[in-house]
Parts: structure tokens; sequence; C-alpha cells
């Protein structure tokens, strides 16, 4: 599977950013699709992902923020991320696994990584 990431940026307080991620080839192995992140000094952590029977699960601290959209199936999801703050400073990675992230909340090992795109949110 490879992941085409867009979106990403510099933003203010308050301000808002869409990431979107589109997968292509071994496409039908992916069983979760989302995005995660790693700031400086911390460990990459999930920030949403959306099953094939479209659940949908947010780290706790982006819920009411953020919104998952997208279809596996259409190979796509996007992440609107609304109120940032600038905790959310990080590097955001559009992820495919091939066990449900939904589920287990993390990656498993088994599957693909974009590329990574920067979010910086200034105070």
């Amino acid at each position: 599977v490879q992941l085409v990431e867009s979106g990403g940026g510099l933003v203010q307080a308050g301000g808002s950013l869409r990431l979107s991620c589109t997968a292509s080839g071994t496409t039908y192995s992916i069983n979760s699709l989302g995005w995660y992140r790693q700031a400086p000094g911390k460990q990459r952590e999930l920030v949403a992902a959306i099953s094939l029977d479209g659940r949908i699960r947010y780290l706790e601290s982006v819920k009411g923020r953020f919104t998952l959209s997208g279809d596996i199936n259409k190979n796509a999801v996007s992440l609107q991320m609304n109120n940032l703050k600038p905790e959310d400073t990080a590097i955001y990675y559009c992820n495919s696994d091939l066990f449900n992230a939904v589920v287990t909340g993390n990656y498993s090992g088994f599957g693909a990584w974009g590329p990574g795109t920067q979010v910086t949110v200034s105070s």
C-alpha cells in the first residue's frame, strides 16, 4: 500500500486545517485507515482511525474538535481539524493497518505509513 498525504501547515490557535490521504496498491488488505501524530520527544499516537465497518476511534484530546471522514472502500480519508491548539503541533502520518486500529487503539506493525505532514499551531 502506498499512501499520499496532503494538507497541513501553519495556523494560529483556534484555526482549522484539513488533512487528506489517498491509498493505492494492495488496498484490499486494509482493515483500518487513519492518522497518527508524533510531537518532538513524544511517542507516536493514534489521532483518529476508521474501520471497514465505518466505526471511528478518536484520541480523547481531539474529540469534538477533529472529524475523520472517508471510506476505506474508496481508499481515502480526511481529517478536519478545528479549534487547533498549540499542543496539536506534530508531524501527522497517514496510516493503513492490516488489523483494526479502531479496536486496538494502536498500530499493529503490519501496514503502511505516509511520509508525514507537519502541522504547527502557534499560540
